[in-house]
C-alpha cells in the first residue's frame, strides 16, 4: 500500500478528461442572471418549446398509476415496441423490440455505454472535429486514442473520404459520426455514407453513429442513417433519443438500436450505471409519443426552426466580421468571428459580458476552431432578433476600436 498516495488526488482516467467548455458558459450565464442581467442564451442545445402535452399528461397518469419500480433493463417493452416502429418508418431498419433495442438516460448515457462496450485499451477511434464533447471524452475514459480529422469551413465542413483513409491503422476499432451534426450542421450525403460503409467493411470497424438530429433537416435535405445501407446493421450502432425532438432535455431518455450482440454487450455497461430509465417516464413516452396531438406539436416545432433559421442566417449576413457555412440539418450555426480580430474564444466572452449574448466558443468543440462561435437557433425569434441587435452593435463597436 502507498503510505504516500494524496487521497484527494484523482485516477489517471480523469486526469484524461477535459471539463466542458460548453458547461462553463452556461454557469456563467446563470451567475450573470442571479445578478439581475438579462442574457440572451443561444449557447444550450435546448429546445424552448413545451413537452407534447400528450407525453406529459401520460407521464403523470403513470405516476398516478405507481409505475414507480423498476423496468426491465432493457427498457419498458411498449416504448421499445414504438421505438422500433418509429426507426422503421423513419430509417427502413427493422430492430427486434426484443433483443435490438435498449432504452437508456439520455443519449449521453447511451455515447458513455456504447464507447466503453466497444473501446479496449490501445484502440483507436477515429473522430471528426468540430463535434459534440462527450466523443473524445469518453474514448479516452475507455483507455482508447481518438485520432481527429478536421472538417474544413471551405468544404462546409463534409467528410474528406481520403483523409479517413489515411487516418485508418490496424488499430483502428470504431469510427464515430454525428448525422445531422453538432455543431456545424452539415447532413451526409448518400456518396460520403456509402464510402464510409466500403471503409468499414474493408477493415473492420464498427461506426457509431449519433442520429440525434434526424428529425431537424431543413431545405429539403435528406437524411440517411448508416444502417440502412446493405450490410451495415450488424456493422453499427445508432444512437438516438428524444431530448431535441421532443423537447425532452431534462427528461434524459435516449436510446440505441444495434444487433442483437453488440446490444447484449452495451447492457452488461447499462446494468451497472443506471440499471434502467425512470418507468414512469418510459410509459408516458410510450403512451403519448405517437399521437396525432404530439405529431402534431413537434411538426409544429420542427416549422419553427426552420423560420428561426432563416431568421438567424438573414441577420448574420447584415453584420460585418462574420461569416458561416448553411447548416442544412440541428439547430446551430458555426460563424467565424476572424475578421473581427479576434478568437472565437474571446469574441464569446466579451459579448457575453459585454452585450449579455451566450454563445460557445468554438475551441470547445475542436481544438482548431479557434475562429468559430458556435450559435443556436433553439431560442425564441424574439430572442434571436435581439441577439442579432446586440452582436450587430458589438461588432461596430469592435471596428470602432480599430
Amino acid at each position: 500500500m502507498k503510505t504516500d498516495y494524496d487521497i484527494t488526488q484523482d485516477s489517471d482516467r480523469v486526469k484524461k478528461v477535459e471539463p466542458s467548455l460548453i458547461r462553463t458558459v452556461l454557469n456563467r450565464v446563470d451567475e450573470l442572471r442571479k445578478s439581475g442581467h438579462e442574457i440572451i442564451a443561444l449557447s444550450a442545445g435546448e429546445p424552448d418549446f413545451n413537452t407534447p402535452s400528450d407525453i406529459k399528461e401520460a407521464t403523470i397518469n403513470a405516476i398516478n398509476q405507481n409505475y414507480t419500480h423498476y423496468s426491465s433493463n432493457r427498457g419498458y417493452e411498449k416504448l421499445r415496441k414504438k421505438i422500433a416502429e418509429k426507426t422503421w418508418e423513419e430509417t427502413g431498419v427493422y430492430y427486434d423490440y426484443q433483443s435490438e433495442i435498449l432504452v437508456t438516460s439520455s443519449g449521453a448515457e447511451a455515447i458513455n455505454n456504447t464507447i466503453l462496450s466497444i473501446v479496449d485499451e490501445g484502440d483507436e477511434a477515429i473522430l471528426f472535429s468540430p463535434a459534440f464533447v462527450n466523443y473524445e471524452n469518453m474514448i479516452k475514459i475507455s483507455g482508447g486514442v481518438p485520432v481527429i480529422i478536421d472538417l474544413k469551413r471551405e468544404d462546409r465542413f463534409e467528410i474528406d473520404i481520403g483523409k479517413v483513409e489515411e487516418h485508418i491503422t490496424e488499430k483502428t476499432k470504431m469510427l464515430v459520426i454525428n448525422n445531422p451534426n453538432n455543431p456545424t450542421g452539415a447532413v451526409y450525403d448518400r456518396s460520403v455514407l456509402e464510402q464510409l460503409c466500403e471503409l468499414a467493411v474493408k477493415h473492420n470497424f464498427i461506426i457509431v453513429s449519433d442520429e440525434m438530429y434526424s428529425r431537424l433537416v431543413y431545405d429539403d435535405v435528406l437524411f440517411r442513417s448508416i444502417a440502412s445501407f446493405p450490410d451495415m446493421k450488424e456493422r453499427c450502432v445508432i444512437i438516438n433519443g428524444f431530448s431535441k425532438t421532443y423537447a425532452m432535455t431534462g427528461w434524459r431518455l435516449g436510446y440505441i438500436t444495434a444487433g442483437e450482440k453488440r446490444i447484449n454487450g452495451i447492457l452488461k455497461i447499462h446494468q451497472y450505471s443506471t440499471t434502467c430509465s425512470p418507468t414512469f417516464i418510459q410509459m408516458g413516452v410510450a403512451e403519448g409519443m405517437d399521437t396525432e396531438l404530439t405529431k402534431k406539436e413537434i411538426s409544429q416545432m420542427v416549422d419553427t426552426f426552420v423560420k428561426r433559421r432563416l431568421c438567424l442566417m438573414k441577420g448574420l449576413d447584415k453584420i460585418k466580421g462574420l461569416s458561416y457555412v448553411i447548416p442544412k440539418g440541428a439547430f446551430y450555426i458555426m460563424a467565424d468571428v476572424s475578421e473581427t480580430g479576434l478568437s472565437g474564444l474571446d469574441y464569446a466572452g466579451r459579448l457575453l459580458e459585454e452585450k449579455h449574448v451566450a454563445v460557445i466558443p468554438g475551441v470547445g468543440l475542436g481544438k482548431r476552431c479557434s475562429d468559430f462561435i458556435r450559435i443556436s437557433f433553439a431560442a425564441s425569434t424574439k430572442y434571436i432578433e435581439t441577439a442579432l441587435d446586440r452582436i450587430e452593435d458589438f461588432n461596430q463597436s469592435l471596428m470602432k476600436s480599430e
